[in-house]
């Protein structure tokens, strides 16, 4: 993982420097450099850094000044690391959130440890996100607001009321009882259900909306018009050369995404 980085100074030697170190590090990207907070602004707007190694003392703003107008201003921020000359806004550096406040000229070992907390932080939004999106993506399933999602989960409830635990499949005069649970994916074929499930495959007369409706989301996501697969039996998401993607399941079985369901299947999935 990279993590996209712009520099923040006013003196051009000591952005040079700081560039120089930062090389050493193949985890940072850096896309851009500001030699004032207020082209940092633009800098911040135009490029959507990830991080930013932030000088405190620059004419007329300085950055201290910056972060607090970004935070009035409600826009998007960076992780801000502070460097200085000078260890006195250390206390507000950290008020406003700052991830880590570095000295000039910067120690080699604290520059590590700086980085091990960039990682670290970056990891926990990524984390973050991936929950907000698969928050959303049920809450779509559902047709609730994310806050009423949030609360049915909280309370450890059925996503969207009640689902089937087995289905009652008719083969003529018999029924057969297949667990809901054993399910390793639904594939349509024309007014049919193929349901594969502990290598065997049952035929039932159903439509994929009926099917997909007594199926848990948690559980089980659609992943094309005529296919849905119980999320517990994928082992990858193959991105393809055409921008297609394709679910390869444990048991090597190969099922393609549809295009229409491509983003919501990496929203639950990655």
């Amino acid at each position: 993982m990279t993590i996209t980085t712009l520099i923040v100074d006013d003196e051009p030697l000591a952005r040079q420097g700081l560039k120089v170190r930062l090389a050493q590090c193949p985890q940072l990207q850096l896309v851009g450099e500001a030699s004032s907070a207020h082209d940092a602004l633009e800098a911040i707007a135009t490029l959507k850094p990830e991080l930013m190694f932030l000088d405190i003392q620059m004419p007329g703003m300085t950055g201290i000044e910056l972060i607090e107008s970004m935070l009035e201003r409600d826009l998007d921020m960076p992780l801000v690391v502070f460097v200085t000359a000078y260890d006195d806004y250390a206390v507000k550096a950290f008020e406003l959130h700052a991830l880590d406040y570095l000295l000039k000229p910067i120690d080699e070992e604290r520059l590590g440890a700086c980085l091990e907390r960039i990682d670290e932080q970056l990891g926990q939004r990524d984390q973050a996100r991936r929950e907000a999106r698969m928050l959303k993506a049920l809450a779509e399933l559902a047709g609730v607001s994310i806050d009423e999602m949030q609360q049915r989960l909280d309370r450890g409830e059925a996503v969207t009321g009640d689902y089937a635990s087995q289905l009652a499949i008719r083969d003529g005069s018999e029924v057969s009882l297949v667990a809901v649970e054993d399910i390793d994916w639904v594939d349509a074929a024309g007014d049919y259900m193929c349901i594969h499930a502990k290598g065997v495959t049952h035929i039932m007369r159903k439509t994929m909306k009926e099917l997909e409706a007594m199926l848990d989301p948690r559980r089980f996501v659609r992943i094309h018009r005529s296919a849905i697969v119980n999320r517990e039996r994928i082992g990858q998401l193959i991105n393809l050369a055409s921008a297609d993607y394709l679910v390869r399941l444990k048991s090597g079985d190969e099922l393609r995404v549809g295009r229409s369901y491509r983003e919501k299947v990496k929203q639950l999935l990655l």
